[in-house]
């Protein structure tokens, strides 16, 4: 049975997010056409919720990637494969984007959404936004904005609940047990 162990609670998340978006602003105070664009699933939910944080002082065009189709491990996944929409009702060319996931760990999402996002415009500048940073990188891809870093082996899994897609906020690791023989 893995090990589950909580390292964020729904106030730790909540002002994580708080943080994020405060960096976000000090950053991009300055520019004027902004796109955040949600990796699908949990990426989305914490766009929306940074949008509305920063709609005061920045104005925010919201977009959302699936990026199932610009994996690079398509070809292992063609049994399960679940292709949902993107959805980017606006033009990309010369705006400042910012990719929105949940947690970056080795790279290959976003590689994957810059991939789509590159397919479909030519913004001014991209940007990434983390909750969670777990490190493991893969590919020489990091965080413009991230809330936290934690330590983790590269066989654990981190695991990002938010109350949009699964009834509350919180963050978990969960270690892969070795299999005694």
């Amino acid at each position: 049975m893995p090990k589950r162990t909580r390292i964020l609670n729904s106030t730790e998340v909540n002002k994580l997010i708080d943080t994020l978006a405060k960096r976000i602003e000090r950053s991009l105070r300055s520019t004027r056409k902004v796109a955040f664009i949600g990796i699908k699933t949990r990426g989305e939910f914490l766009a929306k919720r940074l949008a509305k944080r920063l709609s005061k002082s920045i104005e925010v065009e919201m977009g959302t990637l699936d990026i199932t189709l610009y994996r690079d491990d398509l070809n292992i996944l063609q049994e399960n494969l679940v292709i949902g929409k993107s959805r980017i009702d606006f033009d990309l060319n010369n705006k400042t984007v910012v990719i929105v996931d949940d947690v970056l760990f080795t790279g290959r999402s976003v590689r994957a959404a810059l991939d789509q996002i590159l397919d479909m415009g030519r913004p001014a500048s991209v940007h990434l936004a983390v909750l969670i940073d777990r490190g493991h990188r893969e590919l020489p891809i990091c965080a413009t904005f991230c809330g936290i870093k934690v330590k983790t082996q590269k066989t654990d899994r981190v695991e990002l609940m938010l109350k949009e897609k699964d009834g509350r906020d919180e963050a978990y690791i969960i270690e892969q047990q070795s299999r005694m023989i």
